[in-house]
């Protein structure tokens, strides 16, 4: 599990803007009469349009795309009745993810009511505002009153995910566990350890899969729930077995199933040993599952276990099932979200398992071949296919079910559409830090007296993505850790000027001068010239003492890559460097070239570029398709740069043509592909959408790429350095942690691709 100290986690909540979300209009207000539009007089129309036929909400508002996600905070995560306002940074998370996974506007809405009467009437009264509501963290049994109420009485699609989630994904889980143990679902034995809401939501969807209830045994904190127990809730007494076992212990023989949402820690090995053949085991508790998965794996070796954690198989993960189930049922307008739906998304999640994996999603997750089995019984949760499989089996199910109020007639034009939405690349920088944590490499950083540079050395560490080596005196260096609370175990720290670092400087020195000595290098200035970090890091990287190396925080670019150059060198089968800028935007990432490097290139460096930018964006396994830009259109100017520009784009058309590549282009007709294939649609780059810029010359990309960065909320990552012999990156001055780390994650991949 991915290390987070206290003082991060308040620290990412508080810094810059308070929270996680806000609010971003969605229609232009530059001018007046744009605010005439928005507000008076213009909103009038729609409101009467509205009054006169209240479906129309759907067309003029963003009822159809947002999400109520609401709670009175009385079962916040593992944290208990810690109240409305207690619970609102989870349910932010919880609207971070809906807009992440499946585009889906959300309000969180925190309601001081305990009372169910009282917290019904506070949500129906609210209700016109939303096309659904997703109830969070409220606590049994309270939370089935209120949800079954709020179905009864309200038209738009409602679901407590706490019970719901678990169930679906879990369920999936289920259905392809049997599948490989030859057992069918009406036949087995299943211990439920747990009776809260996720629990009881989680066994009646089993119910409704063919489970038998008489087959169930369930046990609460006192036991088995047998009939001579008293204060049972009617939720509890239908599941009372009276069949004999009373204890955990005793109800393990033979089973086929256990299912955990209790507490860590309450099954012992000697417990597993006890099931029947081929024991199927969901211990679902968080953080601690309640066996610890080494110790269960290890007590038989016939057993499919699942658990809630992401650093183990079959990770149980709501986050599978509710962005997507709540996207298909807004998507038809469904007035709710009811069982055809939720037996859809199982359905739906345990056959996408069973398919071929992408190797986008092997090489997210460091993997060669993931394939359907006892480790790999659902999906991973950054497979970008789970959004056009999980919201158009849902959206079906809403419309046979007879629940939908819109039909969709072209289910391919509507995969399109969700792939628009979000798809693949959107996931870029989450997909490069798991490949990188699969293979962590050593990275040196040559400005390690730098607060930015620690703390980003830190969160690799903890995240598992590189193990860092610190450069510089290591008094300042532990006196900086001290000072900013910077925790970072059994890191190595080198100091080039001291001492014990002679003989490692001797031999890099004479590894330079022997690079350099026709050069005017002397073995003594080669030598001395080690004592420079940025020199000593290039040397350890070329030696193999380190995998890659990151600086450039506080020098200039030229002083920061010129050691780099003299020591490691360009890659053979290139003629130049490059500098490459990743924008990671809402409809995916912009490649930008070259940003860094090359003041004027000439045709055939521009070619040379591009077929370093294309090779770059293939390691991201990403299609390149590339607009070389100018101030003119395919020929409309006879200046110098639009030459140049075309006549590289004519010799890549010659020798390279399953590139996707064109130009001369404006940059408004390469970035609009609506406007591309209106004017120039004979372009290679009409129908499609272009993902790669290369610039004419430095001026253009620099200015371009620096404007783009102040002006946008996108992730950047860059410069990327092409064309190295082995990885070397430049941070641009005055990196932020976050693109720091985003950095040596690339620079790790990078290690790991060469």
């Amino acid at each position: 599990m991915v290390k987070i100290r206290k003082q991060e986690a308040l620290d990412y909540h508080s810094q810059g803007r308070k929270g996680k979300i806000e609010v971003i209009p969605s229609k232009p207000y530059s001018s007046q009469r744009d605010l005439s539009l928005a507000y008076s007089p213009g909103v009038a129309q729609p409101c009467i349009a509205i009054s006169e036929n209240k479906d129309d909400v759907y067309k003029y508002t963003t009822k159809g795309n947002l999400v109520a996600v609401i709670s009175n905070g009385t079962a916040v995560l593992g944290l208990g009745n810690i109240g409305p306002e207690a619970s609102k940074p989870v349910m932010e998370g919880k609207g971070l993810l809906f807009k992440i996974f499946a585009d889906i506007d959300v309000f969180d809405i925190e309601v001081d009511a305990t009372d169910v009467d009282q917290f019904i009437a506070t949500v129906k009264a609210i209700s016109p505002t939303f096309g659904g509501i997703n109830l969070e963290d409220i606590k049994a049994p309270e939370a089935f009153e209120i949800e079954e109420r709020l179905k009864s009485e309200l038209d738009i699609p409602i679901m407590h995910d706490d019970q719901h989630g678990t169930a679906i994904i879990s369920a999936a889980a289920l259905l392809n566990a049997l599948e490989l143990c030859d057992k069918k679902i009406e036949d087995i034995k299943i211990v439920v350890s747990g009776a809260g809401a996720a629990a009881v939501s989680t066994v009646n969807l089993y119910l409704s899969l063919g489970a038998k209830v008489e087959n169930i045994l369930m046990l609460d904190s006192k036991g088995v729930i047998t009939s001579d127990r008293e204060h049972l809730t009617p939720t509890k007494k239908r599941f009372v077995n009276d069949s004999g076992p009373r204890t955990l212990e005793e109800a393990m023989v033979g089973a086929d199933l256990f299912l955990g949402l209790s507490k860590g820690n309450i099954v012992s090995a000697e417990m597993l040993q006890s099931m029947a053949p081929d024991p199927i085991v969901f211990a679902l508790a968080n953080p601690d599952p309640e066996i610890a998965y080494d110790t269960a794996m290890a007590s038989r070796d016939d057993i499919i276990m699942a658990t809630g954690r992401s650093d183990h198989p079959n990770q149980v993960n709501n986050v599978l099932g509710f962005p997507y189930i709540f996207r298909g049922a807004l998507d038809v307008r469904a007035t709710a979200i009811n069982e055809a739906m939720k037996l859809a998304a199982v359905k739906a999640l345990a056959e996408l398992a069973k398919e071929t994996v992408p190797d986008e999603v092997n090489i997210a997750y460091g993997e060669k071949s993931l394939t359907f089995g006892r480790d790999f019984i659902i999906p991973k949760p950054l497979d970008f296919r789970l959004i056009t499989t999980v919201a158009p089996a849902v959206a079906k199910a809403a419309i046979e079910s007879g629940v939908a109020r819109y039909e969709i007639t072209d289910w391919e034009a509507y995969k399109t559409e969700l792939d628009k939405r979000l798809g693949l690349d959107n996931k870029l920088i989450k997909s490069v830090q798991h490949r990188a944590c699969m293979n962590p490499k050593r990275v040196v950083f040559a400005e390690a007296d730098h607060r930015k540079i620690l703390k980003a050395a830190q969160i690799v560490k903890d995240e598992g993505i590189a193990e860092p080596i610190l450069l510089g005196k290591e008094s300042v260096i532990r006196s900086m850790m001290e000072e900013y609370n910077i925790e970072i175990e059994d890191v190595t720290i080198i100091n080039p000027r001291h001492p014990d670092s002679d003989e490692m400087r001797k031999r890099y020195g004479k590894l330079l001068f022997e690079k350099r000595k026709r050069r005017g290098y002397t073995l003594r200035e080669a030598e001395k010239i080690m004592r420079e970090r940025n020199y000593f890091g290039s040397a350890m990287v070329e030696t193999g003492h380190a995998d890659a190396l990151i600086s450039g925080l506080t020098r200039n670019y030229p002083d920061t890559i010129r050691p780099a150059l003299q020591i490691i060198g360009t890659d053979p089968n290139t003629r130049l460097i490059g500098g490459m800028y990743v924008l990671v935007t809402k409809n995916g990432p912009l490649f930008l070239a070259d940003t860094t490097i090359n003041y004027n290139p000439t045709v055939d460096e521009l070619v040379e570029i591009t077929l370093m930018t294309a090779e770059a964006i293939r390691r991201f396994r990403i299609k390149p398709r590339i607009a070389l830009l100018s101030y003119s259109n395919f020929g409309s100017s006879e200046g110098e740069d639009a030459r140049k520009v075309r006549d590289a784009v004519a010799k890549l058309h010659q020798d390279y043509p399953d590139l996707v590549v064109d130009g001369d282009l404006q940059a408004n007709f390469a970035l609009n592909n609506d406007l591309l294939n209106e004017i120039f649609p004979f372009s290679q780059l009409a129908q499609t959408e272009t993902n790669a810029l290369i610039f004419p010359n430095l001026a253009a990309g620099n200015i371009a790429y620096k404007l783009l960065q102040q002006m946008t909320e996108a992730d950047t990552i860059g410069p990327i350095l092409l064309g190295m012999k082995k990885p070397v990156h430049i941070l641009q001055l005055g990196s932020s942690v976050r693109e720091i780390v985003n950095m040596v994650a690339i620079s790790v991949v990078d290690a790991q691709t060469r």
